[in-house]
């Protein structure tokens, strides 16, 4: 296997389940951005792998390693080019880095062979184990969990003066700061309903979001029978991460399993939207298609950035994306190249900067 972003929470979890299980993982390339150049060192020097390397270049070249799978564990639009090289290898994808697949769309869909990317994202690896249970013609919805993030149950108002240290509170999940920022304005949860539709198929009007927040069921399929089939365990990533790596094989003891002697109650609220309209925008810019996706993803990350240098509140991290999309010419999907995207993706945060700079 191959490790890409291996200094990342996905990526040193995944080496945790080579040192538990080193008769069936074999890591031969490793690759990280390089802000934790320690850990990759002492990483590089424990598992001895035949390519270790810093930086997108290094991952891009890792990826296209002879290998069983690549882990595709690295945070935002730079994991684009290491995904479409993994596919082009003909390596099995284990793609955590949902962000290629979202701004990549039709180019890399159009690079993977069937079966040939397997989600880690846990609800998307929910609803992989889910789908075994029917055909595709019986599946009548797919229904996605989102934990509310800490602030579920509050509304636009009093997210006003919210700070970056709640914004990073997470109540279940231990994350990075992207994606931890992105789960408290449900971006991520909008960003997983447009992943959703591009591995399996399924029309945005067939993909419902409700919030769970004990986090101990991550996702749901509904067959049309009435028949909804769901996956649990424990919030960790541990499970989708050893099942991406062994697809479609599970890994012994992975993770321990819900505790059924102990009394348990599980909770599902409908999303409230008016408080939370990342995921709503997330439709709008998924049916778009094209490189509306890439806008929505790129603006947000430039927002998220801002918010974090303390020159943008929360509750205007997705309006300004949403103003972001509005102004962006979106061009048709026949023939969108990897070019065009990564066009796309600079644009929007250039976009994003202006109108967070007060020039727009």
């Amino acid at each position: 296997m191959v490790v890409l972003g291996s200094t990342g929470s996905i990526g040193t979890q995944a080496l945790d389940l080579v040192r538990a299980n080193p008769d069936r993982f074999r890591v031969v390339g490793l690759t990280a951005g390089g802000s934790q150049q320690d850990l990759f060192d002492r990483q590089v020097a424990e598992l001895a792998p035949a390519y270790a390397g810093l930086g997108e270049s290094a991952s891009v070249e890792a990826a296209a390693m002879d290998c069983d799978v690549v882990l595709n564990g690295i945070t935002g639009a730079v994991g684009l080019r290491p995904t479409l090289a993994a596919l082009d290898a003909g390596n099995t994808l284990a793609l955590a880095n949902k962000e290629s697949l979202i701004i990549g769309g039709p180019v890399v869909l159009d690079r993977a062979a069937p079966g040939q990317i397997v989600p880690v994202d846990s609800e998307h690896s929910a609803l992989a184990q889910c789908l075994r249970g029917g055909t595709p013609e019986e599946v009548r919805r797919l229904v996605l969990t989102a934990s509310g993030g800490p602030f579920r149950g509050r509304t636009r108002d009093q997210l006003a003066e919210v700070t970056v240290d709640e914004a990073l509170a997470h109540p279940t999940w231990d994350m990075g700061p992207v994606v931890t920022i992105n789960s408290a304005t449900l971006v991520n949860k909008g960003l997983e309903v447009i992943e959703a539709h591009l591995l399996f198929g399924i029309p945005f009007d067939r993909i419902e979001v409700v919030v769970h927040p004990t986090s101990v069921v991550h996702s749901m399929v509904e067959f049309v029978d009435g028949s909804t089939l769901v996956q649990a365990s424990p919030p960790t990533m541990l499970i989708p991460i050893a099942l991406g790596l062994a697809w479609p094989d599970r890994v012994p003891d992975a993770a321990p399993p819900v505790d059924w002697t102990r009394q348990e109650t599980w909770e599902f609220h409908p999303l409230d939207d008016d408080a939370f309209p990342a995921v709503a925008l997330a439709r709008d810019a998924g049916s778009t298609g094209s490189t509306a996706p890439a806008v929505y993803n790129a603006a947000n990350e430039a927002c998220v950035d801002a918010f974090r240098r303390g020159r943008l509140p929360f509750v205007e991290i997705v309006p300004t994306v949403a103003a972001v999309l509005a102004a962006h010419d979106v061009p048709s999907e026949e023939q969108l190249t990897v070019d065009d995207v990564l066009a796309a993706d600079a644009w929007a945060r250039a976009a994003a900067q202006s109108r967070i700079e007060g020039t727009a």
